[in-house]
């Protein structure tokens, strides 16, 4: 699988098929023809005597100290000095997600990189030569500290894996068949400052709440089967009287999951827990949510975020703060909350239905009654996941403190904004798992009922994993096959 930058906008799922497929990544023509003018009006500017911010300048509070001796050096100092992150690397999938994605935002033309420098990462990304990546070290404020770790590796520095082996950088650029970059003026700030590591989770992070989100519509409307939903709630008139983000369309689309049902021709509950009725409302928000999230994304890999920025069409060198992420933290806050309110109602719902004779359902779900824990016991793993959730939903992004001497004296934290984000996308995808098991022993436990058929593959697909529950038995096995299924999308 090929994919090429330049011809078109960058995507979400451009940066995952790269991330976790290994695509090939190609470079359309006219990226470097931009590259090449931007190189051409950098280099004049400089040239001209202009003070360039990292180029003959130092950075954050060693602004006013000019460089004018061993600019090319700098470059190389700029990238080492800057190699100060800890905590766990990145994945293997993550690095090259950051990799992919600052290739992409450089492919824009605004940060007067070397061409030759340019094709020299692209050339790590497709070789497969990934720098070993720190995971803690940016406040959003661009990513500098956990990039100089990429600019490092490419100029043969620190450590890489390769192969499925981590070795010096020197020794992956080899065994690769490639060489060392070499950083001409502006080359090394041009690697590092910018957002890619926010960005890339980022593109993943969106990637899979989409996919996974389609499975928590799917175990809402299991549910909606398993304890005898009005389905009343969903008509097209309610929800057009308030018309909400996303909720008309979740509404249909919880219809069409339910079509064929024989709710539709029984005497349901006049009003159903909100749990159940309000899962368009609940749903829609989440729905408005990720679409904020991904066009943020999206902004981000397509666009010239640099600082200096070349302003080809105006062939000049400005200093800007594009660099700056506050509507990308902004959107992972919102995804998070979102996240958090939807495994909310799932929660909701799994209580629901392993509750004491609910429903018409025999207690706990036990299909022995008696002394049968059945369900219950599971309870107390929902709840704890769902307390997880809510704890990672609580926003970062006003957490930070003046740095640099006071130059750097506002942050947006989207690193942690994003990565947390991640997090709770594993948590949820336990709890709608949860949900499903629950809800398929539901129907199974009302053989009278039927459903319809997209239910019905939705039933089959959870009892792919685990078999109905008859005596008491462990079922964190049964779980742990259903998470690796719906992770598997």
């Amino acid at each position: 699988m090929n994919i090429l930058f330049g011809n078109g906008p960058a995507n979400i799922t451009d940066i995952a098929a790269i991330a976790r497929n290994d695509a090939f990544v190609e470079i359309a023509s006219q990226v470097y023809e931009r590259l090449e003018k931007a190189r051409a009006i950098l280099d004049r500017a400089a040239a001209s005597g202009q003070q360039i911010y990292g180029l003959n300048t130092g950075l954050g509070a060693n602004l006013k100290t000019p460089v004018s001796s061993d600019i090319t050096g700098f470059q190389q100092q700029l990238v080492r000095g800057r190699g100060m992150g800890t905590g766990t690397p990145l994945s293997r999938e993550l690095t090259r997600a950051v990799m992919a994605t600052r290739l992409s935002m450089l492919a824009a033309g605004g940060s007067g990189i070397s061409p030759a420098v340019f094709t020299d990462l692209l050339a790590l990304l497709n070789k497969q030569v990934h720098p070993v990546m720190p995971s803690i070290g940016s406040i959003g404020a661009g990513d500098l500290v956990l990039l100089s770790a990429l600019a490092q590796g490419m100029i043969g520095e620190g450590h890489s894996e390769y192969q499925g082996q981590v070795c010096p950088s020197a020794s992956a650029l080899e065994l690769a068949g490639l060489l060392p970059s070499q950083l001409g003026p502006k080359d090394g700030l041009s690697l590092l400052n910018a957002s890619a590591v926010s960005v890339g989770q980022g593109a993943l992070v969106v990637f899979d709440a989409l996919a996974l989100f389609d499975f928590q519509r799917q175990a809402a409307a299991l549910s909606f089967e398993g304890l005898g939903g009005n389905p009343l709630i969903l008509a097209p008139a309610l929800q057009r009287a308030r018309a909400a983000c996303g909720q008309i369309e979740e509404a249909e689309q919880l219809t069409a999951l339910l079509d064929g049902s024989a709710l539709h021709t029984t005497s349901p509950a006049i009003q159903d827990p909100l749990s159940l009725r309000c899962i368009p409302s609940i749903h829609g928000a989440l729905s408005t949510a990720l679409e904020g999230a991904k066009r943020s994304v999206e902004i981000e890999l397509n666009a010239a975020a640099d600082n200096p920025l070349v302003v080809i069409d105006e062939e000049r060198v400005l200093s800007t703060g594009n660099f700056h992420t506050p509507a990308l933290a902004l959107a992972f806050e919102t995804l998070g909350l979102a996240i958090a309110q939807v495994a909310a109602a799932s929660a909701a719902r799994f209580i629901q239905l392993t509750g004491s004779s609910r429903n018409g359902l025999p207690k706990y779900l036990s299909a022995v009654g008696g002394a049968s824990a059945g369900f219950v016991p599971l309870q107390k793993t929902v709840v704890a996941l769902l307390a997880a959730i809510r704890h990672k939903a609580n926003p970062v992004m006003l957490d930070f403190l003046p740095v640099s001497e006071g130059v750097e004296d506002h942050a947006t934290q989207s690193v942690l904004a994003v990565s947390k984000c991640a997090d709770m996308i594993d948590l949820w995808r336990q709890l709608v798992a949860c949900e499903l098991l629950a809800a398929a022993q539901a129907v199974d436990l009302k053989p009278e009922h039927s459903c319809g058929p997209a239910i019905l593959q939705i039933h089959r697909f959870v009892r792919s994993s685990s078999a109905r529950l008859v005596e008491d038995r462990a079922l964190s096995d049964d779980l742990s096959q259903l998470v690796y299924s719906l992770s598997r999308g």
